[in-house]
């Protein structure tokens, strides 16, 4: 089995390990000329970003060459994931693939212009991410099958969000926007964790480009707390409790 995962605070990198087989990173992946995945079980563990699945992951699906006799998807999200199992299905289906399996995992979700870190975290115990995890392994283990079908109603439904939440919140120009503060001691962290090569470190400071995938890696690993939005809950930070901050740069450096 083989598990292509995108991570940014470390909660699909922990699912990932938690399933098993061979793991691939998909930013590493998407630095290769040619992405061909051969197995008898090929899966995507991704979070939900505004209801759909990040950039990034979009294209690596309709990149690469994936041959397999089970394809699934599992996604980590905190509010919700409304269609995302639709984008999954719809994305699966143009790159020919038969989307076997689809499931979400509820933990930490750390989008920061909305949620309350400290409190994502105090709240985590009720979600019980352990129960979920363990049947999902169950599921993939067995080869658990489930028929997903896109309605018109759902395409109506992603329509709505896509505009509503995606185009508005998934930008490529994001980090544009963020500040740094004098905390910062150009340690060069958040380039080295973030998945789409969009930071530059210097003497002269730190400089964000226009490739942003809106993951927060850069702001929720940077040792110093000094990367922030214009607008957050607050300054708390998050990465999932089993996974360091050398997983991160490993798995997206």
């Amino acid at each position: 089995m083989t598990i292509c995962y995108f991570t940014a605070s470390g909660n699909c990198l922990y699912v990932a390990r938690r399933l098993g087989g061979t793991l691939l990173s998909i930013p590493q992946l998407m630095r290769q000329k040619d992405i061909e995945i051969t197995d008898d079980a090929v899966g995507i563990v991704c979070p939900v970003y505004a209801v759909e699945m990040p950039m990034m992951v979009r294209e690596f699906i309709t990149r690469a060459k994936i041959t397999t006799e089970y394809f699934f998807f599992v996604y980590t999200y905190g509010m919700g994931y409304a269609e995302a199992f639709s984008h999954a299905k719809v994305a699966a289906d143009a790159a020919d693939l038969d989307l076997k399996y689809v499931n979400a995992i509820q933990m930490v979700d750390n989008y920061l212009p909305i949620f309350d870190m400290q409190e994502q975290m105090d709240t985590l115990p009720e979600k019980d991410v352990e129960g979920q995890i363990t049947r999902l392994c169950n599921d993939i283990s067995r080869r658990k099958t489930m028929t997903i079908e896109v309605m018109d109603e759902n395409r109506a439904v992603m329509e709505k969000y896509k505009k509503e939440l995606a185009e508005p919140i998934l930008r490529k120009d994001t980090a544009l926007g963020y500040v740094v503060n004098d905390k910062c001691v150009r340690c060069g962290i958040c380039a080295r964790v973030c998945p789409a090569n969009n930071i530059v470190v210097t003497e002269a400071g730190v400089q964000f480009s226009d490739r942003c995938e809106v993951c927060y890696a850069c702001l929720h690993n940077c040792p110093q707390n000094a990367i922030h939005l214009i607008k957050e809950a607050n300054t708390v930070r998050f990465r999932n409790e089993h996974i360091t901050l050398a997983d991160i740069i490993k798995a997206n450096e």
